[in-house]
């Protein structure tokens, strides 16, 4: 896996201070993309076991909030496979910091047993995001005042609290 840039000191892509990791390889090609660079899955740098320490170490103040994985689109299959090694390892070392994620994918949809891009590892991939902001961008439904979306169409769901069923925030 490739990745394009680690913001250490993110308030954009959810609550509080953040460390964003923006990840490389999108299938979407949504028209107006903010990152549309990112859809090369060879754009960036490669995903090493020093990237991994990075940005583990930038999670480690208390200011920190949480970790927001971007892209790109973290729920490529390939991604799949080195995020959900990322995400038990923060989940281990920060079990208190909370994990936001955005994907294109529709969570009840794509994301499910059968769905497009279920992997062995997309179960344990949802269970370790705390808030998931799914939806393809959609230029027709573009909102400058949404909180933490770019389109109207896109959800915000509380994975966290609402693992007995789907719940929006």
């Amino acid at each position: 896996m490739n990745y394009g840039v680690i913001k250490k000191y993110d308030i954009a892509n959810g609550t509080g201070v953040r460390v964003s990791l923006f990840v490389s390889g999108c299938r979407h090609h949504c028209k107006g993309c903010f990152n549309a660079v990112t859809w090369d899955f060879d754009y960036g740098q490669p995903y090493t076991e020093e990237t991994e320490a990075e940005v583990l170490d930038a999670l480690e103040p208390d200011y920190i909030e949480g970790l927001s994985l971007l892209g790109g689109e973290p729920f490529e299959p390939e991604n799949q496979q080195v995020l959900v090694k990322l995400l038990r390892k923060v989940r281990s070392q920060y079990p208190d910091k909370n994990v936001w994620c955005y994907t294109g994918y529709l969570y009840d949809v794509d994301l499910i047993p059968g769905g497009k891009v279920c992997t062995d590892v997309t179960k344990e991939m949802l269970s370790y995001i705390d808030v998931l902001v799914d939806g393809e961008f959609i230029e027709a439904e573009k909102d400058l005042t949404l909180e933490f979306r770019g389109s109207r169409n896109q959800r915000i769901l509380n994975l966290a609290e609402g693992r007995r069923g789907l719940r929006t925030v």
